[in-house]
């Protein structure tokens, strides 16, 4: 079986309005509709590089006790906390390296990195 949830902590953390420091998540697999529907959103539309945003925040499913993460919570990240995020997301959605078992043979073999579309799920920013 495979890990469908990642827990992390956070270099920085989140500072909410009260003061509070966030480090502690969880975020999970991406399903294809976390990929396809933040592209019908008009903040990706008028400014692509808001998908990460966007992306993260439908898969990060925890962040300390706020009871909520949007796109507002991730907007305000310290950038080292979303490149760290950017990260995560980009290494827990990859197969490469991994086992993988077949579910009619049970055939075990290792996965290879073609990623569906030759791109990375989210790019990093340099």
């Amino acid at each position: 079986m495979f890990t469908t949830e990642h827990a992390f902590t956070l270099p920085l953390g989140f500072l909410d309005a009260d003061g509070t420091l966030h480090r502690e998540g969880t975020m999970r697999l991406a399903t294809a509709a976390d990929e396809i529907e933040p592209l019908r959103d008009q903040r990706v539309q008028r400014n692509p590089a808001f998908l990460t945003v966007i992306l993260l925040s439908r898969v990060v499913t925890a962040l300390g006790t706020l009871e909520l993460v949007t796109p507002k919570t991730i907007e305000g990240l310290f950038a080292a906390d979303l490149e760290y995020l950017q990260r995560l997301y980009n290494e827990a959605n990859r197969l490469d390296g991994r086992e993988v078992t077949c579910p009619q043979c049970e055939h075990v073999f290792s996965a290879e990195d073609d990623r569906l579309g030759g791109s990375l799920p989210t790019p990093l920013i340099a």
